[in-house]
């Protein structure tokens, strides 16, 4: 039997008694499985952790196990799969309803591979029933998704994502906060958790941007491969199927030394897309993962539009302090502080736990000696970064708001800024969609400070 053959005939097996197809990751477990490959090359392939790939198998090999009456496991999967399918065609004919016409079908979840299943082929646009009512497998190509190792839970933000794209049919979401802060791997996390709700799920990347009908023609044909009536248009796919498109490194359509969101002449394209996406009747979803915010789509947003934004903050504490554990500092007790001086921000808690154990042997009350000098070390280069994007408006508003000592009410505009009260606000929003800013509420109504982290190193640019 081929390894497609026995892909099937486990698939029926296993839907003919709990009505459910084998889905993408337990499919590529098997096909794993067949190949010899270890679970770590199969989550590489997949990209997805190895302790999720490994608590997936133990599920699959139990539930088989019980189905055939006899323990399957990864070393032996395929001989006894094998045994038991030859068995089955050999008593049964060829005629058996387990054997079914699909049987020279194949499903790669795989990004390397982009053969599709006869079931996805025989969709058409008219099918307007998800791959859940439907049992079809989704069509994914995650081949430029960043690999998820270790995964820092969010279940506030989870919570938040799928409640806009399931169940309030959000047709854009814009993802956007400081780099490092963890936009992708709760992506990929969300990719996990949802992907048996949409026909088609691909991941690009733009960090160096196509122009955006290159990207237009790449993503019809994504769709177009599978079916044997094309659509006339990509927004044709986004209203007959469900579709999820992630978008990752938005801001490098976006205009540095300008206002936050401003599209690259050469780019303005896309953000007519997006405006279609938000505008226009379909039930696909489209995710932007970004620096900032695009001064468009909030506008969009803020009429209501069926899109939403999120600026990521930092890790909840519980998260967080796993970090400082697998890293294996000392003091549990002051992990608090760290946490808060950094704000929860993954990388950054990272970096600064490596400088720890480099310098203090991993003794952070050594660190913490002195905790009104913020140590940035290694995080310079990447706040930089972010300064050399800003306006002049809103490197001249971050300097007047580093010297605050506290969050400061922004009416009437400070005069010493020396920026016209227009100028000055919208520094201040665009530094609030860069998530640069943060605005908290008080009695009187809001007040604004600079991300303290970011303060510091403006004071450090001042001196």
């Amino acid at each position: 039997m081929t390894t497609e053959e026995l892909l099937q005939w486990a698939d029926d097996i296993v839907f003919t008694t709990t009505e459910k197809h084998l889905d993408s990751v337990q499919t590529a477990i098997l096909e794993g499985a067949w190949q010899g490959l270890k679970y770590e090359e199969i989550a590489k392939k997949c990209h997805r952790s190895k302790s999720h790939i490994k608590n997936i198998a133990a599920e699959l090999w139990q539930t088989l196990s019980e189905l055939l009456g006899e323990n399957i496991h990864k070393a032996n999967a395929r001989s006894v799969l094998e045994r038991k399918a030859i068995s089955n065609i050999y008593n049964y004919g060829s005629s058996s309803q387990i054997i079914t016409s699909n049987i020279n079908s194949h499903i790669s979840i795989c990004p390397e591979n982009r053969q599709y299943t006869e079931d996805a082929r025989q969709r058409s646009p008219s099918n307007s029933n998800s791959p859940s009512s439907k049992n079809q497998p989704t069509i994914l190509d995650l081949i430029e998704a960043p690999e998820l190792t270790d995964y820092y839970p969010r279940p506030t933000d989870e919570s938040t994502l799928k409640q806009w794209i399931l169940e309030d049919g959000m047709r854009l979401v814009t993802l956007y906060g400081l780099s490092g802060i963890g936009k992708s791997a709760l992506t990929v996390k969300l990719i996990q958790d949802i992907q048996n709700e949409f026909d088609y799920i691909i991941w690009r990347s733009l960090g160096n941007p196509p122009p955006f009908s290159t990207l237009q023609t790449e993503l019809y044909q994504f769709f177009s491969q599978s079916q044997p009536n094309p659509c006339a248009t990509l927004i044709e796919y986004l209203r007959s199927f469900r579709c999820l498109i992630i978008l990752d490194d938005v801001q490098n359509l976006f205009q540095s030394g300008q206002i936050a969101g401003q599209y690259l002449a050469e780019y303005e394209d896309y953000g007519k897309f997006f405006k279609q996406l938000a505008t226009s009747s379909h039930r696909s979803c489209v995710i932007l993962l970004s620096w900032e915010n695009s001064r468009e789509l909030a506008t969009l947003e803020a009429e209501k539009r069926p899109l939403r934004s999120l600026n990521l903050p930092g890790l909840e504490p519980l998260s967080a302090e796993r970090i400082l554990k697998d890293k294996g500092l000392n003091d549990e007790t002051l992990w608090a502080e760290l946490i808060r001086l950094y704000q929860g921000h993954p990388c950054w808690l990272n970096i600064m736990a490596s400088t720890i154990l480099e310098l203090f042997n991993g003794n952070l009350s050594l660190f913490l000696s002195n905790p009104t000098d913020l140590f940035l070390g290694d995080l310079e280069p990447l706040l930089l970064a972010h300064l050399e994007r800003l306006s002049y408006a809103e490197k001249t508003v971050s300097g007047w708001l580093a010297l605050q000592g506290e969050a400061v009410e922004i009416s009437p505009h400070p005069v010493e800024s020396g920026l016209s009260k227009s100028e000055f606000w919208q520094g201040i929003q665009s530094l609030a969609r860069r998530g640069l800013v943060e605005k908290l509420s008080v009695e009187s109504g809001y007040r604004f400070r600079l991300n303290p982290v970011f303060q510091h190193y403006i004071q450090s640019q001042l001196k």
